[in-house]
């Protein structure tokens, strides 16, 4: 009987401190409200153990415990359905505004560039929601001077932020973090790793897109051959564009330098860079847009115009086709690609990059434009207008980078990176992410 007691004693004890244990990781757990419900379960059923088989002492304990634990996860449920009508009403209200904001589309204040490159003379605008992803968090440095161009993917109820961690001094490569609210993000460092010499990718593998077709995942990313001198190693132009692929979406990668789906051709829209964009199935060919550039590419100097091009193929290994011209002018100055297709008007909708000229010369993505077409594979000019500048961005007032966009519980989610206040270094860029309402809509035309 004396070593029956024992050993009860000795399991109610065991029990009743993971009990307690589970309970206090609870309480420090980064949750929403709603969400530790299920650690206090875990906790309570611990706790059951002693209630049931312990002596007296852990059998008292253990009632106490259990009774807390239902109390903790009755109060834990409330919380859960108040969050969650608190964040419906908050997001209701942020539909309204967005939807009022959105009736005032022509901008009266239109930029003039010193180059008189186009300007959009409509606005769309995004409401911001700030910084989401802070560089210099990453493993081994990976992102100290910065990440940038972000990439988003939601696959399996997690969103995989794939971006372009600068480690200081060695380069450029793609990184990835995942998160299940886009809030909080498990860093995991590069996934790609630098070619050897001589390789399209062996000063930088970096800026991938994604498209899982036949089992796999194809990812074409960014190569170049140089970078700027150390310690920031900014890849350098022509951009070339890559390919790998993959059975799991965080890798590892196999590296498929047979296939290639665009290169710079001299003498043409894509003479000096064609770098990978955002793909898409339509009418049974694959379709990749990608950035394309012309024009005078040096050490000491870039006059170039850009635009975007779109490449096709039956199957990511090819054949891939290349029309002989870009889908929007060269002279529209813009870069980088992401497409949503909006089925309640059956509208396709192509996010981009701008790049704007100050009056000393300087070029910088200066904002996020957007057009809108019927047909992805055909774009009017006139069609666009401003998402996101310095003048609804609440953290970066002249610098705005790359584009990603998806839509998440009735809106669509805008990822893009920023260096923050008036600067528009390359280095120390962190990830903003800002929402527009959905269903999107075309901005009203102004009467002429």
């Amino acid at each position: 009987m004396q070593s029956s007691n024992a050993l009860r004693a000795s399991i109610s004890r065991t029990t009743l401190t993971v009990a307690l244990i589970v309970f206090v990781l609870a309480g420090f757990a980064a949750c929403m409200p709603g969400d530790r419900w299920r650690l206090f379960a875990i906790s309570g059923l611990f706790a059951i153990v002693p209630m049931l088989v312990g002596p007296r002492w852990y059998h008292f304990v253990g009632a106490l415990l259990v009774l807390g634990m239902a109390m903790s996860i009755d109060g834990d449920l409330k919380a859960g359905r108040e969050y969650q009508k608190q964040r419906q009403e908050r997001q209701e209200r942020w539909l309204a505004r967005a939807l009022k904001n959105q009736t005032n589309n022509k901008d009266t204040t239109m930029i003039q560039y010193p180059d008189h490159r186009p300007a959009a003379r409509l606005r769309l605008d995004a409401m911001d929601e700030g910084i989401v992803f802070r560089h210099g968090q990453g493993p081994k440095q990976c992102d100290a001077g910065g990440a940038r161009e972000a990439s988003v993917v939601l696959h399996d109820g997690i969103y995989h932020l794939f971006y372009d961690g600068a480690e200081p001094g060695v380069g450029w490569l793609a990184c990835l973090a995942t998160s299940t609210d886009m809030k909080n993000w498990e860093r995991h460092g590069p996934v790609f790793s630098y070619g050897e010499p001589g390789t399209p990718d062996s000063h930088t593998a970096t800026s991938p897109w994604f498209i899982h077709e036949d089992g796999l995942w194809h990812a074409f990313y960014v190569g170049c051959r140089k970078t700027s001198p150390p310690p920031d190693c900014i890849p350098h132009a022509p951009y070339l564009t890559c390919k790998a692929e993959a059975e799991n979406l965080r890798g590892p990668w196999k590296k498929r330098y047979d296939v290639v789906a665009v290169t710079a051709e001299p003498e043409t829209y894509r003479g000096e860079t064609a770098s990978p964009g955002f793909l898409f199935r339509h009418d049974g060919q694959l379709r990749m847009f990608f950035s394309s550039a012309e024009g005078e590419v040096s050490d000491t100097a870039v006059k170039i115009k850009r635009t975007l091009g779109m490449a096709s193929a039956p199957h990511p290994d090819g054949p891939w086709t290349v029309p002989g011209q870009p889908i929007l002018p060269i002279e529209e100055q813009i870069e980088n690609s992401s497409l949503y297709y909006e089925p309640s008007n059956q509208t396709w909708f192509l996010f981009t990059n701008h790049i704007g000229i100050n009056d000393q010369g300087w070029e910088y993505t200066d904002a996020i434009w957007v057009y809108w077409s019927k047909d992805p594979l055909k774009w009017n000019p006139q069609d666009k207008a401003v998402v996101l500048d310095g003048k609804n961005c609440t953290w970066s007032k002249n610098c705005i980078g790359m584009p990603s966009v998806l839509p998440v519980d009735g809106r669509l989610a805008i990822f893009y990176d920023a260096a923050g206040g008036d600067s528009v270094s390359h280095m120390g860029r962190d990830i903003g992410l800002a929402w527009l309402p959905l269903p999107l809509k075309p901005p009203v035309q102004p009467a002429p």
